[in-house]
């Protein structure tokens, strides 16, 4: 038994990925799955084929590697946090589609609690903003609006989980309820500060607190496979939301250090170590990782959209077929034009957080076509992380902070863009050897626990950069273009 089998369940699609005693990928298998938009600003995913397009993956990749069940140590699983799933415990039917983090329709509710004063008591237990973003609205919305949902749930009959939790459930056949410290961070229903779900929350808006499940470390035994699944029981030793397993994978380990990672959203984690952060910025203190029940803090900012203006630009305008191409595109664009596009396509993120802004682009001329587009996409990524990384810094110190980005996700493989961020940033960007640190992350959880992986230090040093781009950038033009990036995001904020 001397591989690992991640399980790496993101917004778009669902990946499985085979590493062998040495960390080393030997194969992996990926399959997207449909999006469902009921109206404009709602996103659903169908449980049934996040859980299909799983087992599909992890049996491909098995296959591709040419090994069998019985060589597999342990599995360990990251996934697209904040997303919202409840089923029967007694049928395992999902009462609901899973309602994705990029949802906004409990936009009203949570105004409506900041409005009554409560984002105070809630951001101070759990480090998080009153935003449809985070799970706990999602359920509250769930057991309003489903026929019958509250009784059941009152009854003790529904269970509630983020990704990680519904997969175990599937991949366990309903012998195991649990989540990880990281994911139970999301939900906007854990105390950090203590550890535990929080009862003052869950009364105030009404959760019924036997929907929620176990919290764990994230290297944990959380039950084993059913044997059917995979021709033997395989224990799952690892699991993380997928930001926080990317920081692992990234070897983010010490206080100052800061990854951030390019997938659908982009997502900035800056390590706080065992200082709980109180954001003045807007920023979110949340769970890095947790080990031997002591958890590691770090502020977080969330950008909505990354790559999905790359799937804009590919599945709205057509303007391209596959998103490699827009690197030459941007390389092409007329350097006299300046768009800014603010993809505010389910409105902003962090520092902002605004839910009823929508997206936006400035600057157009009549010379502008599908080059100057692709550009301005591709520079929203980075002007959108320096907010982020700028906001961190006024609540961190900058001096404390790491003057180095280590960087991560699909997106990072575009060598235009991780420029571009390099340049706008002003500070190095490195991009590491091994680029799936999110499955790596996982991996090395449930590898580390299973004895075949190595600690925490030695892991660390095995780190490695693939490439390292440098700010080549005059100050006066960096300077000048984030100004018109937040000139361009002022006048997007608010409804239309």
């Amino acid at each position: 038994m001397n591989h690992i089998l991640a399980i790496d369940q993101g917004t778009t699609s669902s990946r499985a990925i085979i590493f062998d005693a040495n960390m080393k990928l030997v194969a992996s298998a990926q399959e997207e799955f449909r999006q469902y938009y009921p109206a404009s600003g709602l996103v659903e995913h169908a449980p049934a084929d996040i859980w299909s397009t799983v087992a599909a993956t992890c049996r491909e990749a098995i296959e591709r590697a040419d090994i069998h069940a019985a060589d597999i140590a342990a599995i360990g699983i990251a996934n697209q946090r904040e997303t919202a799933l409840i089923w029967d415990r007694k049928t395992g039917r999902p009462i609901h589609k899973a309602i994705v983090w990029q949802d906004r329709r409990t936009a009203d509710t949570c105004a409506r609690l900041r409005d009554e004063g409560h984002e105070g008591f809630i951001s101070s237990a759990t480090g998080l903003i009153l935003d449809p973003y985070f799970s706990a609205t999602k359920i509250a919305w769930m057991l309003d609006n489903v026929d019958g949902a509250r009784t059941l749930a009152e009854k003790g009959r529904l269970a509630f989980g983020t990704v990680d939790t519904y997969l175990i459930w599937r991949l366990t056949d309903g012998k195991s309820h649990v989540t990880d410290a990281t994911n139970a961070a999301r939900t906007m229903l854990y105390n950090i500060r203590e550890g535990k779900w929080d009862e003052d929350i869950c009364a105030l808006l009404d959760i019924p607190m036997s929907l929620l499940p176990e919290v764990k470390d994230c290297a944990a035994d959380f039950g084993m496979t059913r044997h059917d699944l995979f021709g033997r029981e395989i224990p799952i030793f690892g699991v993380a939301g997928d930001q926080q397993a990317a920081t692992v994978g990234q070897a983010c380990f010490e206080p100052g250090m800061i990854k951030s990672t390019y997938g659908t959203g982009c997502f900035a984690l800056l390590n706080t170590g065992d200082k709980f952060v109180k954001s003045e910025s807007r920023m979110l203190s949340t769970i890095a990782y947790q080990m031997d029940g002591k958890p590691t803090y770090a502020l977080e900012g969330s950008i909505f959209i990354a790559g999905a203006v790359v799937q804009w630009l590919r599945d709205g305008l057509k303007v391209i077929r596959h998103a490699r191409e827009t690197d030459a595109l941007a390389n092409a664009a007329d350097r006299e034009q300046t768009l800014y596009m603010v993809p505010a396509f389910t409105g902003l993120g962090a520092p902002y957080w605004d839910a009823e802004c929508r997206g936006a682009i400035y600057g157009l001329t009549r010379n502008s076509g599908p080059a100057e587009f692709a550009r301005a996409a591709l520079q929203s990524v980075g002007y959108q992380t320096r907010d982020l990384l700028e906001a961190m810094h006024d609540d961190w110190g900058s001096h404390d902070s790491a003057n180095i980005l280590r960087v991560d996700g699909g997106m990072s493989a575009n060598d235009w863009t991780m420029q571009f961020l390099a340049d706008i940033l002003g500070v190095p960007v490195d991009r590491p050897q091994v680029v799936e640190t999110t499955a790596l992350g996982a991996a090395w959880l449930a590898g580390s626990r299973a004895g075949l992986y190595p600690g925490l230090e030695e892991f660390a040093s095995a780190w490695a950069v693939d490439r390292q781009f440098k700010p080549a950038m005059e100050e006066q033009t960096r300077e000048k273009l984030y100004k018109g990036w937040k000139n361009a995001v002022q006048r997007t904020l608010g409804p239309i």
